[in-house]
């Protein structure tokens, strides 16, 4: 017979956005990689209720995977978002380039 799976929902998880403790059924999953459904190997993030209703939920087409390609380990935060600012110029064009 299969057992219960209340006892996932008892487990505390962190909330990635404030690092409050809340139990695993109080909290919502958070996949970096934009694609929650595809489950296999991996470990997801998770997000306390009031700061998931935070979010801004309008599609990010793109910016998952921009923001991953330019994290490394031990990067300061102004090497960051020099690094962001280069990419999405590169991407995108200068903020002062009138859009086409």
């Amino acid at each position: 017979m299969w057992r219960s799976r209340t006892n996932r929902d008892r487990k505390a998880v962190v909330c990635i956005a404030c690092g409050t403790d809340v139990l695993r059924s109080e909290a919502r999953e958070y996949d970096k990689h934009g694609d929650r459904w595809d489950r296999h190997g991996k470990e997801f993030e998770h997000l306390c209720k009031p700061c998931y209703r935070e979010l801004c939920h309008q599609p990010r087409d793109e910016l998952e995977s921009l923001l991953v390609g330019i994290e490394t380990d031990g990067q300061s935060r102004d090497d960051f978002l020099a690094e962001y600012l280069g990419a999405v110029e590169e991407r995108y064009g200068s903020p002062e380039e009138p859009e086409s």
